[in-house]
């Protein structure tokens, strides 16, 4: 892009972060949102149309659903929920109104890492048969990857998107997305939607992603790295039934994540013992002292949250314990470890 005609279309600044977010994920073209969630929807508007469907995995994004449910379901847009662990349940799911199918790696809350080229492969497979205007496309939440973890695009899929809030920002302090293509045609209909719908980001935030990129290889690596030995720690203490991590051996999807994918974030998630109540594992988390109640990781503090799965959830949740979310910052292992013992201690007695 080389002309700037007006605000809301781009700027110099933003321009020249749209190009570095290309490259990174090994895209071709790129636009910017005001947030992940406004970057997750503009794919829905520019691609969706009354009558058409779209599929979700079960362990999709939280709000995305709602979007689904509300906005999409009022203009006549249907939805459904696919197992992501399981390409030929989504090939079951497809059907002729099917236009758009979101894939996540990994779930949200739960890690569950799905076979992204399985996924696609059922998703082409299917658009063989059809018309060119009714091909669907394949559209993945990339925020936990980053353009680090794996290269999308060599994965299969048609758009990437991501919360550049989390990594690429660093500090967060700024919110922001970005939906990236490798065709024009396609990027030529996200940027029409984008300046019909009026998005835009400002260049001060742009200015303090573009900083944060500059780092971003860094933390990745210290935070994928911390969680790891945090999550096989986590394993072994009284109380906890299973640890959900893709890098861990046992996690779901974790053979896709070790064939597909070169590292692993800053999420793992701990299911705790049955005999604990919600309110109990509530209590473990305000017992924390460095991890601080909150959903948008990345940033350099940990967080926790905790989670009934089973009531967000359409298919059946294997466990009936609590579950609790954390994301790991910048700070040492060792005191987040002397943290969450001292709270292990008092759940368990």
């Amino acid at each position: 892009k080389s002309g700037y005609t007006y605000g809301l279309h781009g700027t110099p600044t933003t321009f020249i972060l749209e190009e570095k977010i290309a490259t990174i994920e090994g895209g071709q073209y790129c636009v910017l949102a005001p947030s992940g969630l406004s970057a997750l929807t503009l794919v829905d508007m520019a691609f969706l149309r009354q009558g058409d469907e779209v599929l979700l995995p079960d362990n999709a994004y939280g709000p995305g659903k709602s979007f689904a449910a509300g906005e999409l379901a009022h203009w006549g847009i249907t939805h459904r929920y696919y197992d992501p662990l399981d390409a030929a349940d989504l090939a079951s799911k497809l059907s002729p109104a099917t236009r758009l199918v979101w894939i996540e790696a990994p779930g949200s809350i739960t890690l569950e890492y799905p076979d992204i080229p399985a996924l696609v492969a059922v998703i082409r497979a299917a658009t063989a048969t059809r018309p060119a205007e009714r091909r669907i496309l394949s559209a993945l939440d990339n925020t936990w990857g980053a353009g680090i973890a794996f290269n999308p695009f060599d994965l299969g899929v048609d758009i990437s998107m991501q919360a550049l809030t989390k990594y690429p920002s660093g500090g967060a302090d700024v919110l922001m997305g970005s939906v990236v293509t490798r065709e024009h045609v396609l990027h030529h209909a996200l940027l029409m939607c984008h300046m019909r719908l009026g998005l835009g980001v400002s260049g001060n935030d742009t200015e303090l992603v573009l900083r944060g990129l500059n780092s971003m290889a860094l933390r990745y690596e210290a935070q994928d790295r911390a969680t790891r030995e945090l999550a096989r720690w986590m394993q072994a203490q009284s109380g906890v039934v299973q640890v959900l991590h893709p890098a861990l051996p046992g996690s779901p999807g974790h053979a896709a994540w070790q064939r597909d994918a070169k590292a692993a974030a800053c999420l793992f998630s701990a299911v705790f013992d049955e005999r604990f109540s919600q309110a109990q594992i509530d209590a473990f988390c305000d017992r924390l002292k460095l991890f601080r109640p909150g959903w948008s990781w990345a940033g350099p503090i940990s967080l926790c949250a905790p989670y009934n799965i089973a009531s967000i959830r359409t298919r059946p949740w294997p466990h009936k314990g609590g579950l609790v979310r954390f994301a790991i910052g910048l700070e040492s292992v060792d005191d987040l470890k002397t943290d969450l013992a001292q709270a292990l201690s008092a759940l368990n007695s």
